[in-house]
């Protein structure tokens, strides 16, 4: 089977590959897209030979201002254009040990390289020679694996994931990107290998998660993680979130699969990925809250607390960033309720003042998260939930225009406390600040300088301060 190549730089590739006589193919990913009819602009390139000998020899042959990059350790070489970024590397058969990852490497064939690849789907390649331009070889029926939409190993299963176990994760990672199904006898084979898991370095599974994550059903890779049993070995905080306790027939829904419900909600009106991390998270904190009593059954009283508090060590595990991603993510979470128990408490000016000041820049978000967790059996539930939030933001809206509330900052700072009564900074400061942003929330004085100066003037002569 031939397929067109119809882009100037594969004939370079080409014309680069018969100068040195050399065979080289294009592989993996950007084939496999190119049947998907999906868009890519990162070329990988297997050379049955030296891979970096050839990337040199192919920068020096564009016409074009291009980066050039070696990665030794790797046996690789980049050259990015404006347009495309190829990577090269000399063909290869692997090795393994046990305790490792990191293969043992030696040269080898075009059939070798292939055997060592992941999927069938990612093990087709495409020629670049001018006698065979454009020539599929597909030795292990990755095309129609395609075409049936599977997931499936080259080699026997067992093989490809205990050489290498984070293969598992991306088998489910291209599951749900894909929306893929995987082989029943591949699938097994993870289950059996789930153990392996633990040699993966926690950056590695993150970054797995993340691309499931930022699929557009992340609850098909996620249920697969808990079905194929790495959930509990790589994320055993979501993974105590399974399960339905009954006491005195009485039952709590599954936490769980709630949580994948809210997650495809919210991925269906954001791409935001820290919005998505946030919404995983945002009942987390339910399995160490549980509680049962006669008289109000289940609760999850300060899951919202705990959760926040949760997010920190979660984040810490997985190596994920440590900075305002992980703030917003654990703002989200301590929020999350805010909106619906308004609703349900009924709406005070006062209320809507500490949710537009506590949320910040991130009401928005705030309000997206509280739609996608609105799940029910019952659509009219859904409905008379979704009216309510819709109060609460017309709500804010109002109280937002009258008071010039958002990204909010009190008009007496404690500089100028400090000035009015020539005092160091002390618990006097403190009292006085949260008493006039007190007064303003609560809606005592206005959202006005002189006000709120004249407040603290007043505050200051009962704490007996002196203004100076």
């Amino acid at each position: 089977m031939n397929i067109t190549l119809t882009h100037e730089i594969f004939k370079k590739l080409g014309s680069t590959a018969d100068s040195l006589q050399l065979e080289a193919y294009v592989v993996g990913g950007y084939v496999r897209d190119l049947f998907l009819k999906r868009n890519s602009k990162d070329i990988d390139v297997v050379v049955v030979g030296d891979g970096i000998e050839f990337a040199k020899a192919f920068a020096n042959r564009l016409n074009q201002k291009c980066d050039f990059a070696v990665f030794k350790n790797f046996g690789t070489a980049m050259v990015k254009t404006e347009e495309w970024e190829v990577e090269f590397v000399g063909a290869r058969k692997e090795s393994y040990s046990r305790n490792s990852r990191k293969p043992q490497v030696e040269a080898g064939s075009l059939a070798d390289d292939q055997n060592r690849r992941d999927f069938t789907i990612n093990a087709m390649a495409i020629s670049l020679n001018k006698s065979s331009f454009g020539q599929l070889v597909d030795p292990f029926g990755g095309l129609s694996d395609l075409e049936r939409k599977i997931i499936r190993t080259p080699l026997e299963p067992g093989i490809t994931f205990s050489d290498d176990p984070l293969r598992m994760m991306r088998a489910i990672r291209f599951a749900s990107q894909l929306n893929f199904d995987i082989l029943p006898e591949t699938f097994h084979s993870i289950k059996l290998n789930a153990e392996r898991i633990d040699i993966i370095s926690a950056e590695r599974i993150s970054e797995e998660l993340n691309k499931i994550l930022l699929s557009v059903k992340p609850s098909i890779g996620l249920n697969l993680l808990f079905e194929s049993g790495l959930l509990k070995l790589v994320f055993t905080e979501l993974h105590a979130m399974h399960g339905i306790e009954v006491r005195q027939g009485k039952a709590h829904k599954d936490n769980f699969y709630h949580t994948l419900k809210v997650v495809d909600n919210v991925c269906a009106e954001t791409n935001d990925l820290w919005l998505r991390w946030a919404t995983l998270l945002h009942d987390i904190g339910k399995p160490v809250t549980k509680r049962y009593s006669e008289i109000e059954g289940w609760s999850f009283h300060g899951h919202e607390d705990k959760g926040s508090r949760m997010v920190a060590k979660i984040f810490n595990k997985m190596k994920l960033p440590q900075n305002e991603k992980m703030r917003y993510v654990q703002k989200l979470v301590a929020m999350h309720h805010r909106p619906k128990a308004l609703a349900e408490d009924g709406i005070s000016d006062s209320a809507i003042r500490r949710l537009i000041v506590d949320a910040e820049e991130d009401l928005e978000d705030l309000f997206t998260l509280c739609r996608a967790d609105m799940t029910s059996r019952f659509p009219e539930k859904i409905k008379f939930y979704r009216s309510n939030l819709r109060k609460v933001q017309t709500l804010v809206k109002e109280v937002e225009e009258r008071d010039t509330l958002r990204n909010w900052q009190p008009p007496i700072t404690g500089e100028i406390i400090m000035k009015a009564f020539n005092i160091n900074p002390s618990k006097e400061v403190g009292l006085i600040k949260t008493e006039v942003r007190e007064a303003i929330l609560e809606g005592q004085i206005k959202n006005d300088f002189d006000e709120a100066y004249q407040l603290m003037l007043s505050i200051g002569e009962r704490l007996g301060l002196k203004p100076a």
